[in-house]
């Protein structure tokens, strides 16, 4: 911390017991959050919003940089929520999220006669914390398991939905080859990314485990960004890709559902 900022600190600890670096870090987070328009979310903008000088402002958004909260895209200059921050938003309410998911997930399953689950990105894994299984299929358990984001239709969808920046974090290095369909291009990926968002669901046709075929749709909070993942799967001689379209759909209401409670609490 810097000279400046301490004295801050201090000052602002006698007046009221606040650390006014704190403030400025959360207030600009507010605001790279809030940012719609281009240009919104540069540093000079962040700063004028936040009634910060430029400088100030670059160094609190670099640290936040440093610990994931935020991204800055160079290219652009525009600065996003960070992958750490959807993971602590993961994290501190997967309880919640499981909570008001489970009968969702008992409806989605009831009604497309496979397993329903719902996933988080935590600890850098994509985990599945809960799911739903027909009392007439017998399936293996996904839950507790840890899923490739690149090789998954809940990885995709994660992808998809989450700001340009994190995604990248996410998909460095060589994507492994899991099954004879698994995306190893980035080009492929990208369209297949692209067709994600448009239709608000990802798939997957056995591209981790081969008989593991299934839809998925991100649980949006309010800024558009994924807090979970829904998804339906089973195997290919039943999860036909014919099935892929109604089942996104179905998917994709079952996410809005478990969003809807969260959003009304704001």
């Amino acid at each position: 911390m810097s000279t400046e900022e301490l004295g801050d600190a201090e000052q602002g600890g006698r007046r009221s017991g606040r650390v006014q670096s704190v403030d400025r870090a959360v207030a600009l987070l507010r605001a790279v959050a809030r940012a719609r328009r281009p240009g919104d979310a540069t540093v000079a903008a962040l700063a004028a919003t936040c009634g910060l000088n430029r400088a100030t402002a670059w160094r609190i958004l670099t640290t936040l940089e440093a610990e994931s909260v935020v991204a800055c895209d160079r290219r652009t200059g525009q600065w996003q929520i960070g992958v750490g921050l959807v993971e602590l938003a993961g994290v501190a309410s997967v309880d919640t999220l499981v909570g008001s998911a489970r009968p969702v997930l008992e409806r989605l399953s009831l009604q497309t006669g496979e397993t329903a689950a719902l996933a988080v990105f935590r600890a850098d894994k994509l985990t599945y914390v809960d799911e739903v299984a027909p009392t007439s299929v017998v399936a293996a358990s996904w839950k507790g398991r840890t899923v490739p984001v690149h090789a998954t239709s809940t990885g995709k969808a994660l992808l998809a939905f989450l700001p340009a920046e994190s995604a990248r974090h996410l998909i460095t290095g060589r994507l492994k080859r899991y099954t004879e369909t698994t995306i190893t291009d980035r080009h492929a990926l990208d369209v297949e990314l692209d067709e994600t968002r448009r239709r608000g669901f990802g798939v997957c046709r056995g591209e981790y485990e081969a008989s593991a075929y299934g839809v998925s749709a991100p649980v949006l909070d309010n800024h558009g960004h994924p807090l979970a993942l829904v998804s339906v799967w089973g195997p290919g001689s039943r999860l036909t890709e014919e099935r892929f379209d109604a089942l996104g759909e179905i998917a994709r209401d079952a996410a809005e559902s478990v969003a809807r409670p969260r959003s009304a609490l704001r």
